[in-house]
C-alpha cells in the first residue's frame, strides 16, 4: 500500500470529487495542516511514497531524507519556489504541478483587491458595521495607467479585466504573447525601470526566484509616481516589506493590497497587517469552490497517473 502525505489545507477543507478520487485508490493518507516548515518535514521525511503538498518547505535536506521511499511530489498549485527543484532532479524525484486551473480565480481576486483598495471599501464597510456613517472619498479605475509584471495566464486575465475598465495597460516580462498584447493594446516596456514612472498602479504576476526576490525594493518604489498603488497576489517575497512600509508612510504609495506575505502566516504584530493604507488577505486568491476542485483534481490525477505509469501528468522542470 502506498503511503501519501497530504498537507494542502485548501484541498482538505473544500468539498469536491477530489476526495472521492483520492480515497478510491487504496492509499494510506496521512493528513497534516500545511504549509509545513522544514523542521516538521524532516520529522516526517522517509515514511512516504508520495507528497501531495502545498507550500511546504521541501528543501534539499528534506528530499534527501525522503529517499529512497519517496518517488513523486504532486504540488497542488503552480508556485514551486518552496521546492528545491534542483535537488529533486538530482535525486530523481519528479515534481508535478497544476498549470492552467486557477488563473481566472486569482485574476478576479487581484481585481477585487484593487477595487477595494482604491475605493476604501473595507474601512468604509467596517465603519458602518460599527454604527458610523463614514463617507470616504475614493478613486476611479477608469483610464488609470496600470503596469503588469508577468504576462503568463494570470497576468493576461488581469489585463482583460483592466481593459474592461478602459485602463491604459503597460507591461513588462520575459514572456511576451505578441498576439494577445496587440489585441488588448498593451504597451510593452523592455525594462521594469522604464515602465514604473509611466503607471499609477503596479500589479505583480511573476514567479519567485533568486532573481525576483525583493524585486520591488526602495529603488523601484522610488521610480513610481507619487501616490501610486501596489497590488501583489503572487509571492510576498517579491516585495521588500520594509521598503513598502516606508513608501506608505512617505506617501510614495497610496496603498498596498496583497494576498501574500513573506512569511505565512505572518506574526500578529506585523506592521503591514494593521497599517491604514494596506489591505491584506490570507492567501485566498485561488481559494474558491470552483478553483479548488479544479486544482485538487489535477494534482490528484497527476499523483495517480504517475503511480499507474500514465503519461498524463504535468511535470515541472528546473529553469
Amino acid at each position: 500500500m502506498k503511503r501519501i502525505l497530504l498537507t494542502t489545507t485548501s484541498y482538505q477543507d473544500t468539498p469536491g470529487e477530489h476526495h472521492e478520487l483520492l480515497g478510491s485508490q487504496g492509499y494510506e493518507i496521512v493528513r497534516e495542516r500545511g504549509p509545513l516548515t522544514e523542521a516538521r518535514m524532516l520529522e516526517l521525511a522517509g515514511e512516504f511514497d508520495g507528497f501531495l503538498c502545498g507550500d511546504d518547505e521541501l528543501t534539499k535536506a528534506v528530499l534527501e531524507k525522503s529517499r529512497p521511499r519517496l518517488t513523486v511530489i504532486s504540488k497542488y498549485g503552480i508556485g514551486l519556489d518552496k521546492i528545491d527543484l534542483g535537488a529533486a532532479q538530482e535525486l530523481g524525484i519528479p515534481v508535478l504541478f497544476t498549470p492552467g486551473v486557477n488563473h481566472t480565480t486569482v485574476a478576479e481576486h487581484t481585481f477585487c483587491l484593487l477595487l477595494a483598495m482604491v475605493r476604501h471599501l473595507v474601512p468604509s464597510a467596517n465603519a458602518t458595521r460599527a454604527g458610523q456613517w463614514k463617507r470616504m472619498t475614493g478613486n476611479e479605475l477608469w483610464r488609470k495607467r496600470v503596469g503588469i509584471i508577468g504576462l503568463g495566464r494570470i497576468g493576461q486575465e488581469m489585463i482583460k479585466r483592466c481593459r474592461g475598465f478602459d485602463m491604459e495597460v503597460h507591461a513588462f516580462g520575459n514572456y511576451w504573447p505578441a498576439e494577445f498584447a496587440a489585441e488588448y493594446g498593451v504597451v510593452r516596456h523592455l525594462s521594469l525601470e522604464a515602465m514604473l514612472p509611466q503607471v499609477d498602479i503596479l500589479s505583480l504576476h511573476t514567479m519567485l526566484s533568486h532573481e525576483t526576490k525583493h524585486l520591488i525594493d526602495a529603488d523601484k518604489l522610488g521610480r513610481l509616481p507619487e501616490g501610486a498603488w501596489l497590488v501583489n497576489t503572487s509571492r510576498g517575497e517579491l516585495v521588500d516589506g520594509e521598503a513598502v512600509l516606508a513608501a506608505l508612510d512617505s506617501g510614495r504609495l497610496a496603498g498596498y493590497a496583497t494576498d501574500v506575505m513573506e512569511h505565512e502566516p505572518p506574526p500578529a504584530d506585523h506592521p503591514l497587517l494593521k497599517h491604514e493604507k494596506t489591505l491584506v488577505t490570507p492567501h485566498i486568491g485561488s481559494r474558491t469552490y470552483e478553483s479548488v476542485p479544479r486544482q485538487a483534481m489535477r494534482a490528484t490525477r497527476n499523483l495517480i497517473n504517475f503511480f499507474n505509469g500514465d503519461s498524463d501528468v504535468y511535470v515541472a522542470t528546473r529553469d
